[in-house]
């Protein structure tokens, strides 16, 4: 990883984003594709021969869902103490999501007119949670707490199988401890299919949701041209905006905690203090050489990470909402300032002792988040994305005819005059006309 300087920060910024598209580009797309329609047309037959080819577990089409007696067997498998942690993401995040949802329904009352403004859960939703070299339960609470909170009666669960031929056992025990029972030991692209036109184990979703790697995401945003998605949520992000008055220690731990999660992950820090850029550049080498995943930090860092000097802190700022990352970390003298700057983010994490572990684990924010550019124009995940909002609205005569005449103008502008008929006959009733 390199520390580069402000006349190169402009060419760094269109390398990440030509890493980017190429991750989007079309040969991904046609291979993505093809699994999907092979999907569509032998259902489990195909989840068992993709399961088998990218897995490398072989199952049959009546073992696709993790039954009720395996995922007791998960508890034997785990730690009282990591059930505890379970339940305290759990419990963390029902309190904000059930306050957020609270904000949403409210009645507004206004000259006669009265609107209730209220949610309807979707009826069934679809769950993806990676697996792979690291086991991700506390992404199982991320995707299916707010579908809960939200009220969705039928919540489906997809992760890929390991070695033994399930999914995690932490994930398994995440799902109990949440009730959900159908869980299936699919993966991948072919998972999302799945959940998106049904075979005939697994029954279509209404709405997909969860992060993936490239393959995951690619199938989402195909199917999403006939079932509802959250947002394209691939490999991880972060960037650390740094001054001279940072822990070159603490950006680094954050740094190298961030590329854990895979080769693919993009970091960065941004600063306007070259002493911290190469301060934080030995400490990451230091960090990394004793860490149990130091060749996937490596590659992530020598693939995709970067450190910029900036002339000024509007620099750093342009740098971020161009950038639009999952994460921002702010570790700044005045971190207060730069907030309401930042546009294009999944999540702001303030202060020297906010790190993205925190949020990703404890802190009661949703970790499933935009990725990719898309903190542009999506948030994080949340139970409004398991909710349709309903008005619901109630008139008085009264008020009825005090919009009459807005009514009226209105709809003689638009060349609609049974509009205001409607209205009107409601005041002429036994008059001709």
């Amino acid at each position: 990883m390199k520390i580069i300087g402000a006349s190169s920060i402009a060419s760094a910024k269109e390398e990440l984003l030509r890493k980017r598209l190429q991750k989007r580009n079309g040969e991904l797309e046609d291979y993505v594709m093809k699994i999907i329609k092979k999907v569509q047309t032998e259902g489990d037959t195909a989840l068992v021969e993709f399961t088998k080819k990218f897995d490398k577990v072989s199952l049959d089409a009546g073992s696709l869902k993790v039954s009720r007696e395996e995922i007791s067997e998960a508890y034997a498998k785990v730690t009282e103490d990591q059930i505890h942690a379970l339940k305290s993401i759990k419990e963390r995040l029902e309190v904000v999501e059930r306050k957020v949802l609270e904000k949403v329904n409210l009645t507004v009352k206004v000259d006669g007119v009265q609107i209730d403004i209220r949610t309807r859960p979707l009826r069934r939703v679809g769950c993806y949670v990676p697996g792979g070299k690291a086991a991700y339960p506390s992404t199982l609470l991320m995707t299916v707490v707010p579908a809960l909170v939200a009220g969705v009666p039928n919540i489906v669960v997809c992760s890929p199988p390991d070695n033994n031929g399930l999914p995690n056992p932490l994930t398994l025990v995440a799902a109990d401890i949440c009730r959900i029972d159908e869980i299936y030991r699919v993966g991948g692209p072919q998972a999302i299919a799945a959940m998106a036109y049904g075979t005939q184990t697994i029954k279509p979703v209404d709405k997909i949701v969860g992060p993936g790697n490239i393959y995951v995401t690619m199938a989402k945003m195909l199917v999403s041209r006939d079932v509802a998605i959250d947002f394209p949520a691939g490999p991880s992000e972060l960037l650390v905006l740094a001054d001279g008055t940072a822990s070159p220690r603490y950006v680094a731990l954050d740094m190298c905690a961030q590329a854990e999660h895979g080769p693919d992950t993009v970091i960065g820090l941004i600063t306007t203090s070259k002493s911290l850029a190469e301060r934080t550049l030995w400490e990451i080498e230091e960090i990394s050489k004793s860490s149990l995943r130091r060749e996937t930090i490596t590659r992530a860092l020598s693939d995709n990470g970067f450190i910029a000097v900036c002339k000024t802190l509007e620099e750093m700022i342009e740098i971020t909402n161009d950038f639009a990352p999952e994460h921002v970390e702010l570790m700044l003298e005045n971190p207060e300032e730069v907030i309401e700057k930042i546009f294009a983010a999944g999540i702001i994490l303030v202060g020297p002792h906010s790190p993205a572990s925190l949020s990703d684990y404890y802190g009661g924010t949703n970790h499933v988040l935009p990725t990719g550019g898309y903190g542009k124009f999506f948030s994080a995940l949340s139970c409004l994305d398991f909710v349709k909002r309903v008005a619901v609205l109630k008139c008085s005569r009264e008020g009825l005819f005090q919009a009459r005449e807005h009514i009226r103008i209105l709809s003689e502008a638009e060349n609609l005059p049974c509009h205001f008929k409607a209205v009107e006959g409601r005041f002429t009733i036994g008059k001709s006309g």
